[in-house]
């Protein structure tokens, strides 16, 4: 860890007085979550594995005719065990050791849907535009070891486990997709969705090694609630937000790898809004750590190359739809949030702002299908016009 990285914002507010640290965290965060308490096995493990460990809980009023409709889920963030440059073998099954004992302590957190970060299972290479041997980390999302290994787990703890990877679609010309798979608490594979929106900033060279995904706005519907995952850049759009939502999703996952420097400020507030503005839950996680690589790599800014990213900061966290939302995980350690949900407060939420019932999505699709025109007339009113 470097020396300028600090822990956590939370760490920092934490210093202040404790009336007005509250005051501050009800202002920053909504009063609608609270902490609740861990087991000593589970802080136990959580030490033992090096893991920090936070759990959270969200109101939500009781109704006259629905019973509440609680899942839990469970973020984690990690940086990666060994050195960059360790043979792919040795790297895989090392992430497979250390994501089996994160879902052992899942488990006996009761965590019902568990979302890993963004390509969790290898370095995030993508900055060097080398395709060896990065490329060799892609596996077929259906049958790969990573998924293979994980439904064993899904099964055992009857768990919906999310796992983005870098995925070798071997029906089509053994190209490579960013795609999140989903495995159902059952063990059995129930679909993948690949990532929307690729970056094309700063060292963000995805498009070096895949394009765009074309799987649309899937929700998979889980004995836990109707899930959605908006792969990292995707949540810079609204609009891909807003496909989810029109899907039906009650809870977005957002798994991301991104660093400090570039998109910090924007962090605790996209996936906030996107929770306000569709009226469902959205988890967002991040990758955590510095990363170095063994040859050095320019950004075309020109500045030196180098041999790092930038760090990960972490700092995952769950927002409801009222606005609320949990402290963030640290910004340098590996982390597992754990947050207890009653997706009635979806609909609550719906009833008392109306968003969706005062959207306008026929004006929308009416301006976004001209707009997608090439004679497209922006509706711009100028002085003397008619």
């Amino acid at each position: 860890m470097a020396e300028s990285e600090y822990n956590s914002i939370e760490g920092i507010l934490k210093k202040l007085p404790t009336d007005d640290y509250q005051k501050i965290q009800d202002v920053l965060y909504g009063t609608g979550c609270r902490t609740i308490p861990l087991s000593k096995e589970i802080l136990d493990l959580s030490e033992k594995y090096d893991l920090e460990i936070a759990a959270h809980t969200f109101n939500c009023k009781e109704e006259q005719l629905r019973v509440p409709r609680k899942t839990i889920v469970g973020l984690f963030q990690n940086k990666t065990p060994l050195p960059t440059w360790t043979p792919i073998k040795q790297m895989r099954d090392a992430m497979l050791k250390m994501a089996g004992e994160t879902l052992e302590i899942a488990f006996k957190g009761g965590v019902n849907v568990f979302c890993f970060q963004e390509a969790w299972n290898m370095p995030f290479a993508f900055c060097t535009r080398e395709k060896s041997p990065w490329c060799e980390y892609a596996e077929d999302a259906e049958h790969g070891p990573t998924t293979v290994y994980l439904q064993e787990l899904a099964k055992r703890y009857n768990m919906v486990i999310l796992s983005p990877i870098l995925e070798r679609d071997n029906r089509h010309g053994e190209t490579i997709w960013n795609t999140c798979v989903v495995i159902d608490n059952h063990g059995e594979y129930l679909g993948k969705h690949r990532k929307n929106h690729i970056p094309r900033v700063g060292d963000f060279n995805e498009s070096t090694y895949y394009f765009e995904g074309n799987t649309g706005h899937p929700v998979f519907q889980t004995e836990f609630g109707r899930i959605g995952i908006n792969i990292c850049f995707g949540r810079h759009h609204p609009l891909n937000w807003l496909g989810f939502g029109i899907n039906g999703a009650e809870i977005v996952f957002n798994p991301s790898a991104t660093i400090n420097g570039l998109s910090e400020p924007l962090w605790g507030i996209e996936a906030r809004n996107a929770a306000i503005a569709n009226s469902y839950f959205t988890c967002a996680i991040n990758r955590v750590g510095t990363e170095i690589f063994e040859n050095e790599f320019s950004s075309g800014n020109g500045l030196p190359a180098h041999k790092d990213f930038g760090h990960f900061y972490g700092s995952s966290y769950v927002a409801a739809p009222d606005g609320s939302r949990s402290p963030g995980l640290s910004r340098t350690r590996n982390g597992l949030l754990i947050a207890e949900l009653d997706l009635n407060l979806c609909r609550q939420v719906k009833d008392l702002w109306g968003f969706q019932m005062t959207q306008r999505l026929e004006l929308y699709a009416k301006l976004l299908n001209e707009a997608t025109k090439p004679d497209f007339k922006q509706q711009i009113i100028r002085k003397g016009s008619d």
